[in-house]
């Protein structure tokens, strides 16, 4: 059964900070890459950050140097720590393996205002 359960986002004034966590199915947590993306109202759902098997990561270069992906094996759990967060990282946030497949979870819901 395919398991993907994000949460920990929130509502978040700009210049502030959130971890977002997701359980993944171990099929899914098993596969080369997983990854973090996130879907604005009105845009295409991205890619904002993956790492691999072997804990090498990649970054969205509107996230370098913001955002920080990790994984826990033990734990089947992804990571996404998000700091000075900006109104431009509004979104729902997902995780998925890279490439994704074909379902995705509810999401966490990131909000940056003041």
């Amino acid at each position: 059964q395919v398991q993907l359960v994000e949460s920990g986002g929130g509502l978040v004034q700009p210049g502030g900070s959130l971890r977002l966590s997701c359980v993944v199915s171990g099929s899914i947590f098993n596969r080369y890459a997983v990854g973090w993306y996130r879907q604005a109202p009105g845009k295409q759902r991205e890619l904002v950050a993956r790492i691999t098997n072997g804990g090498s990561t990649n970054y969205a270069d509107s996230v370098k140097g913001r955002f920080t992906i990790s994984r826990d094996n033990a734990k089947n759990t992804l990571y996404l720590q998000m700091n000075n967060l900006k109104p431009e990282d509004t979104a729902v946030y997902y995780c998925n393996g890279h490439p994704a497949i074909d379902y995705w979870g509810q999401g966490t819901q990131v909000t940056v205002s003041s």
